[in-house]
């Protein structure tokens, strides 16, 4: 089951496609969140097409924020989803800290703040004690505990290089309340092993129901063609609907259109991967009138690197306007 702000309800089921990791909005002079702008920013993302969220993740500046602010992040995300008629569309709390008993806490909260599933990172703070059965040894104690399902948070480069191979992945998802894994490394290979092992999700069939997403929006065919079940994409922040388009293309079978979108997709998207939070924010705010910046001490862009944010996207954004 899940739970919506206290209300036990069916667990919302995760579909196949485009999801996005929310930006988290702070008030560009004291920098505590903007909720109005949290709200309206989810409530776009799912007009566009999405078919989930993801609050608290690396793009919403989960490692800036207390837990408070996750929690009422989350909260403000299902409100605003309910408030505008998508009360199934489910949200993915990004819920990890260093410890099992702090990441178990952070999971029950979640749950209580409207968060239908939760993703996790490894631990990475005592890198050299991270070895492979300590990772999966968090994993399973954590997966114990939870009363969300869990998605593994495969990102290397913000674990201090920690990159869990296909082997430890397949062993994990043999426990039940883990139920996929976000290959934000990029790499396709792992995703195809991953996906075949578990007999993954796709838009053609429901299999295991184990969900293999994509961590970015620049190899969403290849995701496809991998046996992958979605993905998960800060590049969805700005151009959800061409996100929605490739994927949808591919799904109906008319590959030579995705692939030729997905060249004017990955070009777009790599001006936002180079600038990351920063970069989107301002691609936001250049496109749709808010955005703002990220909180210290990340450093806001000076005006030309804006300017080529803007211009370097503009291809993919007049795309997205069509649509």
């Amino acid at each position: 089951m899940t739970v919506s702000n206290g209300t036990s309800t069916r667990r919302r089921p995760l579909p196949c496609g485009i999801y996005a990791p929310t930006m988290t909005f702070f008030d560009p002079d004291t920098e505590e969140l903007d909720i109005p702008t949290i709200k309206k920013h989810a409530e776009r993302l799912v007009r566009d097409g999405l078919v989930g969220l993801v609050t608290m993740g690396s793009n919403g500046e989960a490692v800036h924020c207390t837990r408070e602010e996750k929690l009422a992040v989350t909260q403000a995300t299902r409100e605003a989803l309910d408030a505008a008629g998508f009360k199934d569309t489910p949200i993915i709390v990004g819920a990890t800290e260093g410890s099992v008993k702090g990441t178990i806490e952070l999971c029950k909260l979640a749950e209580k703040a409207g968060g239908d599933y939760v993703l996790l990172l490894p631990p990475s703070y005592f890198r050299f004690l991270m070895d492979e059965e300590a990772i999966q040894n968090y994993f399973t104690a954590v997966a114990d505990e939870s009363p969300l399902p869990i998605i593994l948070y495969n990102y290397p480069g913000a674990v201090a290089g920690i990159d869990m191979d296909s082997d430890l992945l397949i062993k994990l998802a043999q426990h039940p309340n883990i139920i996929g894994t976000k290959f934000t490394c990029g790499n396709t290979g792992k995703l195809t092993r991953v996906a075949l092992a578990t007999n993954a999700k796709t838009p053609w069939s429901e299999g295991s129901g184990y969900m293999a997403f994509g961590g970015m929006c620049d190899f969403t065919v290849q995701t496809l063609a991998s046996g992958g079940s979605g993905i998960i994409a800060g590049g969805a922040n700005v151009m959800p609907k061409v996100c929605v388009r490739v994927w949808n293309l591919y799904a109906e079978g008319k590959t030579d259109e995705a692939i030729a979108l997905q060249k004017i997709l990955s070009r777009g998207d790599w001006f936002l991967t180079k600038a990351a939070i920063a970069g989107t924010k301002q691609a936001i705010q250049s496109y749709f009138g808010y955005g703002g910046y990220p909180r210290r001490p990340l450093k806001r862009l000076e005006k030309a690197r804006v300017s080529t944010i803007e211009e370097g996207i503009r291809e993919v954004m007049e795309v997205e306007k069509s649509l």
